[in-house]
């Protein structure tokens, strides 16, 4: 059974930084794309960033480009999302999440088969 726990978030200031940490149990996370999502309440669910399942490719949402990198540690069986000069606007729930669609080397924010949906780890910026 695909299981992920995030963890990471937090209450941070405006400009400040975060690094969200998606641990994998029970299969080795590098069998597939890794997709962070967020949603806010009464908002659909946003693509935020990819990684490929050999990290050769990522994607960012244009509303995080330049600010936020995602990474992948193999030995550790997790997926990062570092998170730099954070907004008010970025306040919402995380997500991680395997496509179970991965090509090999690619990955997509949309048309992903994203079935497998944690408890997710808040983010707060706020002064």
């Amino acid at each position: 059974q695909l299981q992920l726990a995030e963890s990471g978030g937090g209450l941070v200031q405006p400009g400040g930084s975060l690094r969200l940490s998606c641990a994998a149990s029970g299969f080795p996370l590098d069998f597939y794309a890794i997709g962070w999502f967020r949603q806010a309440p009464g908002k659909e669910r946003e693509g935020v960033s990819c990684i490929s399942n050999n990290g050769v490719s990522t994607k960012y949402a244009d509303s995080v480009k330049g600010r936020f990198t995602i990474s992948r540690d193999k030995d550790k069986n997790t997926v990062y999302l570092q998170m730099n000069s954070l907004r008010p606007e970025d306040t919402t729930i995380y997500y991680c999440t395997p496509d179970l669609a991965t090509v090999e080397g690619m990955c997509v924010m949309t048309g992903g088969t994203y079935n497998y949906w944690g408890q997710g780890t808040q983010v707060t910026v706020s002064s």
